[in-house]
């Protein structure tokens, strides 16, 4: 038999060791040298292939300080932007802002002609209650009395749509505007079964109206706008519950901080005294009103004052308080008292309290 050379087995167990070896051998040699590298162009290829030729490897990540939060994943992210509107649809929601924004009186504010905006407040009260209910209307007009009273009830619905648009926008350059404006107040005898429940009064009051935006400081309050209106207002109705007028209405509209203040005194344009629906309605509506306003987060009270401007006998008006108060996220509630002459045009001369409850939509501001 043949015999192995001596080194034969020690070769074999060499090359073998190698085998294995070699790829950690490989993997710590330099991939190219520091001569190719110089010869590379690009700034950032020529460092990397340094570090390569040098055996560095790759930076490891910094690691996050002590007590760090760690980053949002892709599944906490959505999380949190759900609680975020959650937060945000849950909150009350803000009232309209100053009459600034709310007239557009500013160059930032404009918002262009020719879309529906609010204007009065618009509400609905299922309930209103009235103190001494108008069952036989009257007026010193001709054949303007209910000859027989109506046995309609005292507590009824009642609801106001109130909106404008503008037509003209910085007339001829200046920062007056032309407005359209209709508000529809109804008074529903809802729950008149045996009346078979109808509108006891409606009232339809267009208008067209100039706005001019000013910013002027006077006795610690900054007045905002400055507005003239013609008016008119009716129920629709044929003799003897037929009422109407038209109006000249003049506007100073100021603020300070939370509060807003309108001041409107009117003209009534004369009427033939053998048509007037409603003479002396001036002296029971009043020729002119204050209304005072103030907002306090999602709540607006408004106190609004009528009176005749005259004395004596004709010393009459009224006085209305409205308080909007927020009931969730997207609805508030509208509470109302009333008492004096003329909460509706068929009620001009009649005297009563009334107070109604319900939702508002939208206020003065």
């Amino acid at each position: 038999m043949a015999r192995r050379p001596p080194f034969a087995g020690s070769t074999r167990r060499v090359f073998a060791a190698a085998m294995v070896a070699w790829p950690a051998v490989a993997s710590a040699q330099p991939v190219a040298d520091h001569a190719a590298c110089a010869a590379l162009a690009d700034d950032r290829e020529r460092l990397a292939c340094h570090d390569r030729a040098s055996g560095r490897g790759a930076p490891a990540p910094a690691s996050a300080p002590a007590g760090a939060a760690p980053p949002p994943s892709a599944a906490t992210a959505p999380r949190a932007a759900d609680a975020s509107e959650r937060v945000r649809r849950d909150a009350p929601r803000r009232l309209p802002g100053t009459l600034g924004e709310r007239w557009e009186l500013d160059p930032e504010t404009k918002q262009g002609r020719l879309v529906l905006r609010p204007y009065k407040p618009t509400y609905v009260l299922p309930v209103h209650w009235s103190s001494d209910v108008n069952q036989q209307p009257r007026s010193d007009g001709p054949g303007n009395t209910v000859p027989v009273a109506v046995p309609i009830k005292p507590i009824e619905a009642a609801f106001q749509l109130s909106l404008k648009s503008k037509l003209l926008e910085t007339v001829g350059g200046t920062n007056v505007d032309l407005w359209l404006g209709y508000t529809q107040l109804s008074h529903w005898q809802v729950y008149a079964a045996s009346l078979s429940r109808p509108f006891r009064e409606t009232n339809y009051e267009p208008e067209v109206f100039a706005v001019w935006g000013v910013d002027q400081p006077v006795l610690g309050w900054r007045a905002r706008l400055l507005g003239l209106s013609l008016v008119h207002q009716s129920n629709g109705r044929g003799e003897p519950l037929s009422r109407s007028w038209n109006r000249v209405i003049a506007t100073l509209g100021a603020e300070r901080g939370d509060w807003s203040v309108l001041v409107r005194p009117w003209w009534r344009l004369p009427e033939d005294p053998a048509t007037d629906d409603n003479p002396g309605i001036e002296d029971h509506v009043g020729r002119g009103e204050l209304i005072v306003m103030r907002r306090a987060g999602a709540h607006l009270t408004t106190l609004q004052v009528r009176h005749s401007l005259r004395g004596g006998e004709r010393s009459r008006g009224s006085v209305q308080l409205d308080w909007a108060f927020p009931v969730s996220s997207v609805l508030r509630g509208h509470l109302r008292l009333f008492t004096g002459y003329g909460e509706t045009l068929i009620d001009f001369n009649h005297r009563q309290t009334t107070i109604g409850l319900g939702v508002s939509f939208a206020e003065w501001l």
